[in-house]
């Protein structure tokens, strides 16, 4: 059996009804209707669409994962940075106290009202 493809369409132009079989069987021809030629289209098509957005969701999910350490390792550096506000604060407060209690008790901070002597 003998026949052309017409590259444009796919379909056969000229198809020779001669029996070319070797063994004398009838030879079959089998046309894929449309629909199934594009169903196959479609699956791989669609095949690679999933592919397309199974990487993206994989990229977005490791996106995801790194921006939440990253806000894990600021949240931890607040937490560090509030205790030794804490700390520095206390710290100030004791030295503000023993500042005052060295001018109180050094004779050079002492009030002295001169005035009041005087008259």
């Amino acid at each position: 059996m003998e026949g052309d493809v017409d590259e444009d369409d796919g379909t056969f132009t000229n198809i020779s009804l001669a029996d070319d079989s070797a063994d004398g069987e009838p030879t079959v021809l089998r046309f894929i209707p449309e629909d199934q030629n594009s169903t196959t289209m479609n699956c791989e098509i669609d095949d690679m669409e999933n592919q397309v957005e199974q990487e993206e969701k994989s990229r977005l999910i490791n996106q995801v994962l790194e921006l939440q350490h990253t806000l894990e390792d600021l949240s931890a550096r607040v937490d560090a940075v509030k205790e030794e506000n804490l700390k520095l604060k206390s710290e100030n407060q004791v030295l503000g106290q023993y500042i005052e209690n060295l001018m109180s008790a050094s004779s050079v901070f002492q009030t002295t009202d001169t005035k009041s002597k005087r008259k």
